[in-house]
């Protein structure tokens, strides 16, 4: 069977589930895991991702900020946590579907200010990061596992529009890369994404609202991500190739989420 999993920041899901329900119509993932919610859980529209095909749901969330969720079309299984956030913000989510155990991450952003010891919010980025890893390096890395989700870092020189002025902003300093690579190195995580779309071609998942036409400004960032366990190389490869894209046409609709889609497809 082929498990598509997708992984969109949709910053609002009450705003945008209309959007969701169109990408779910013209691209037909089977496990959705949607980022920046904005909603509690009792605020959550389920009656839409019902209506969509997607009635399974897992959903973490905050008011006003931050939260999780992910939206299934075969039922979800409970999955050991991974709740590493030392502020306690809704920010993980996770659980098993087709008996591949899938965790959910809105990892902070970090704030403006690339050091520890002056922002507190680039400490917890990083201390998110530690935690996270040292959490994952207790796991089997043949153990079927997909840790997805607005990480807020792009690890890559092709990753960002301009690698020489990035590499002073804050989601592609040096220190976040090197956590990024840690994170990748706990299980010996596959990139699938960059698996299907080699360096030095240009990727990116993220474009500023600043810019009155995303494309033209051309100035984006790869922040969302999938990686996979060496326990799901065959699934990922079984096709030949890995299965995985950024859906940047979705920047494109009306009222779009700063975010695009990411999608991965499994053979199970």
């Amino acid at each position: 069977m082929r498990l598509r999993i997708c992984t969109w920041n949709v910053n609002s899901v009450r705003l945008r589930h209309e959007q969701a329900a169109r990408f779910v119509r013209e691209q037909a993932p089977d496990v959705l895991c949607l980022q920046e919610i904005k909603c509690r859980e009792g605020e959550f529209p389920r009656e839409a991702f019902v209506e969509m095909g997607l009635p399974h749901l897992k959903i973490a969330g905050q008011k006003g900020w931050h939260g999780v969720a992910i939206a299934s079309r075969l039922p979800i299984e409970d999955a050991q946590p991974l709740d590493v956030c030392r502020e306690g913000h809704a920010r993980c989510v996770g659980g098993t579907v087709a008996g591949v155990e899938i965790h959910n991450f809105y990892i902070p952003a970090g704030g403006d200010v690339p050091d520890r010891a002056l922002n507190p919010k680039f400490d917890h980025k990083l201390d998110f990061y530690e935690k996270l890893t040292a959490e994952l390096s207790r796991r089997d890395p043949k153990a079927p596992l997909a840790l997805v989700g607005d990480l807020n870092v792009a690890p890559g020189e092709f990753d960002v529009w301009n690698h020489r002025y990035m590499s002073k902003i804050v989601s592609h300093t040096p220190v976040e890369i090197e956590a990024f690579r840690a994170l990748e190195a706990s299980l010996g995580f596959i990139d699938v994404l960059r698996a299907a779309t080699p360096e030095p071609q240009k990727l990116a998942s993220w474009w500023s609202y600043r810019a009155a036409d995303f494309r033209a400004s051309n100035r984006g960032l790869r922040l969302d991500h999938i990686l996979l366990t060496p326990g799901l190389r065959e699934a990922a490869w079984r096709l030949g190739a890995p299965g995985s894209r950024v859906h940047d046409d979705v920047r494109e609709w009306e009222r779009p989420s700063d975010h695009a889609p990411v999608t991965a497809d499994l053979v199970l």
